[in-house]
């Protein structure tokens, strides 16, 4: 018996997560595409802004309001951060809710108000599939909050380590991401001659918004609180994230941590992860490996002189790090196989 598909709307479909969005959903054989919604785009045509989504370049962008995302089963939300609480409140508990901004990651109210201000909206599901047991929260769940990019692959590049209690509760993130992260609107900083040739650090001082999602994703993998100092990186390239992580080896019984153990140790809760790719041992990620694809490229070894344990993960920030996992999630929720239209194959050169 054929199922009948799901009709889905996209709210902010105007801006890179959004058409990240689209581009998954196109190729996806259980979903019908229906609202687009743009709020100052709204009556522009999508392929005016979005010209690489040829097929649904003649539809035209609509308001983000409530009769505009009613009568759908999957309602998307690639909206900026603050502005999908209002909006979800008004859908009922009929409509799968997919919210790709912060709104609802994080759990603790204090956090919210100390990194983005304003009353907190509450917690929902974490798209995050990969931690332990999340996958029985978001099978069949009607509202789900999806991961930011930094914490996707800062997290899924540490857990292993910090689950198996390799490490001490103490890790260190620096990570390299493309412009692409900052969203679509226009930023001095961002422009063309401003990033060309330019690496900087921003958010520095565990400052980053991010920051408090990380935290919170490690805590869970221990009894205890996890201490993370997240240093962000903006490079010259529009998409992708690398980051470096780590933390110093687990005070043992004077046995110190192999590189092998360490390596065995990722393989081992890695084996059965379709979007989670751990490298050849000696073979380190990089960004243009996981452009376009909703995998995350991991590395691990051992600093045996600093007596550290380091991990290096790569992810494409609007795949895996935002609409990749927005999919991924929505098929969970349906009940639909976990990796339907999307893919594990990265575009080269």
């Amino acid at each position: 018996m054929q199922m009948t598909r799901k009709r889905v709307a996209v709210a902010g479909a105007s801006g890179y997560a959004g058409g990240e969005l689209l581009r998954h959903l196109v190729a996806h054989p259980e979903v019908e595409i229906g609202a687009l919604t743009g709020a100052s785009n709204a009556g522009e045509l999508l392929g005016t802004l979005q010209p690489h989504l040829v097929p649904l370049a003649d539809r035209v962008l609509e308001p983000t309001d409530l009769d505009t995302l009613s009568g759908h089963d999957v309602v998307f939300l690639a909206l900026p951060h603050g502005q999908s609480g209002a909006i979800a409140a008004q859908l009922g508990e009929e409509v799968v809710v997919i919210d790709c901004g912060a709104d609802f990651r994080l759990s603790d109210p204090d956090a919210w108000a100390k990194f983005y201000g304003g009353e907190h909206s509450g917690t929902w599901p974490y798209g995050l599939p990969e931690l332990p047991g999340q996958r029985e929260q978001l099978a069949g769940a009607n509202r789900i909050a999806v991961p930011g990019c930094y914490p996707t692959v800062s997290t899924l590049t540490m857990a292993p380590a910090v689950a198996a209690g390799l490490v001490e509760p103490d890790v260190t993130v620096v990570a390299a991401s493309g412009t692409s992260g900052a969203g679509k609107a226009a930023k001095p900083h961002l422009l063309g001659s401003e990033i060309m040739g330019n690496a900087s650090a921003y958010g520095v001082g565990g400052t980053h918004r991010h920051t408090p999602e990380i935290v919170q994703n490690l805590s869970a993998l221990v009894d205890g609180a996890v201490r993370v100092s997240f240093t962000p990186l903006l490079v010259p390239m529009p998409r992708g994230i690398l980051a470096t992580c780590s933390a110093p080896l687990a005070a043992g019984d004077g046995q110190r941590l192999s590189a092998d153990a360490a390596y065995d140790a990722y393989a081992k809760a890695y084996a059965d992860e379709p979007f989670v790719h751990l490298l050849p041992q000696g073979q380190w990620p990089q960004t243009k490996s996981v452009t376009g694809s909703n995998v995350v490229h991991v590395q691990v070894t051992v600093d045996e002189a600093a007596g550290r344990l380091v991990a290096v993960g790569a992810v494409d920030n609007l795949a895996k790090g935002t609409a990749g996992a927005a999919v991924q999630c929505m098929n969970l929720a349906l009940g639909l196989d976990e990796g339907l239209g999307l893919t594990t194959v990265g575009v080269a050169p």
